[in-house]
């Protein structure tokens, strides 16, 4: 065996990679939110800024493909740290009363498989278009893919705008104390900056960020062209 797989398979090495992937999916969740912002901006904004990702076919598969290893190894990580972690201790505390670890952080191996879940049936109703078929890839005046008119129609719909809303907040406390951890897990802390009162901002920083276009589609801000 390897340096690199003894390392990997190591309880130190396991919490390096769940930082450094993590961090690179927090990073990508800031791009993404960035993105559905310029709803506000109008169709023409946001459909010109979707159909240039869509027809960069040379970044748009490997991003894609890079972003589901990424998840699939920030997964596969955390099931092999939590079993191993049960494993150190198969009898449970006759009286548990935790001294320094957060109810969000205790909740991380939960709040992820929700999210996970989340995460799926996004991908399954805005990138595979089986939520809504009849509003997917429907075009606009210039020909090009309709995204705004498919955010609007998508989140006009309670029950979607109530699964979203349960999804943005698990995403803002997943990312926000995996934020505010990964410091720790590489070695970055230090005593004078301590990196867990980055927790409550940065999870408030996603959820207004991710819900701030569908929340202005539900209340009429944002509405289709001619509504």
């Amino acid at each position: 065996m390897s340096w690199f797989a003894r390392y990997v398979r190591s309880t130190v090495g396991a919490k390096h990679v769940m930082a450094v992937t993590g961090l690179l999916l927090f990073l990508f969740a800031i791009v993404h939110m960035v993105g559905h912002l310029q709803m506000f901006g109008g169709p023409d904004m946001y459909n010109a800024y979707a159909n240039f990702l869509q027809n960069l076919w040379e970044v748009k598969w490997p991003t894609r493909a890079g972003l589901l290893a990424l998840l699939l190894i920030h997964v596969a990580v955390a099931i092999g740290l939590v079993a191993r972690n049960r494993g150190a201790r198969p009898v449970a505390y006759a009286m548990y009363k935790p001294v320094v670890s957060r109810s969000a952080g205790r909740a991380m191996a939960w709040t992820g498989m929700a999210l996970f879940a989340f995460l799926a049936f996004h991908i399954i109703h805005f990138t595979a278009g089986q939520v809504q078929p009849k509003y997917f890839h429907t075009l606009d005046a210039q020909g090009r893919i309709d995204a705004y008119s498919m955010f609007v129609r998508g989140f006009q719909n309670v029950g979607i705008y109530a699964t979203y809303l349960a999804g943005m907040v698990l995403l803002a406390l997943h990312l926000g104390h995996g934020a505010a951890s990964w410091l720790q897990s590489l070695g970055l802390r230090h005593p004078k900056y301590p990196a867990d009162r980055l927790g409550l901002p940065i999870a408030a920083f996603l959820f207004v960020g991710y819900m701030l276009p569908p929340t202005a589609v539900l209340v009429g801000l944002i509405r289709l062209p001619g509504a």
